[in-house]
């Protein structure tokens, strides 16, 4: 079993889901508290620059190591990257709570439901544009 986890460890797209799972739940966390204070869109935006933060470290670190981009560089593309990332989960986030119109479900479970549906669908989007953009130069290097 532990042969088996250690290679699956080795590659990429798992480690991006991975690392990306653990900056996804903060993200997701984090908009609990924030949603207390703010309407839920800027809520969903805080979380998601707070989630992105902390998987700007852990791609670059564990995921596309090796790159020789510089880190300003590395930095604005991945800002792009998660911009329109961020685009994509909010309005998603809007559509899913829509489509959740005829259930009966309170308003926060509502939210935090399509929240995370939301999530799971930008980090598509992530990881294609953080592969081919952001981190290009470290591709096909073992990480």
């Amino acid at each position: 079993m532990r042969e088996r986890l250690r290679a699956l460890s080795q590659h990429q797209v798992v480690r991006f889901l991975l690392l990306g799972g653990a900056a996804a739940a903060l993200n997701w966390l984090v908009r609990f508290p924030l949603s207390s204070m703010l309407p839920i869109g800027p809520a969903v935006v805080v979380a998601y620059f707070i989630g992105m933060s902390a998987g700007f470290h852990l791609y670059r670190t564990y995921v596309f190591p090796g790159s020789g981009v510089p880190l300003i560089q590395q930095s604005l593309t991945f800002l792009a990257v998660n911009l329109v990332g961020a685009v994509v989960v909010l309005g998603l986030t809007y559509a899913f709570i829509g489509l959740q119109d005829g259930f009966a479900f309170p308003l926060p479970v509502k939210e935090a439901l399509a929240h995370g549906a939301a999530i799971g669908c930008g980090a598509v989007v992530n990881f294609v544009g953080h592969k081919t953009l952001t981190f290009n130069h470290a591709m096909g290097r073992p990480a």
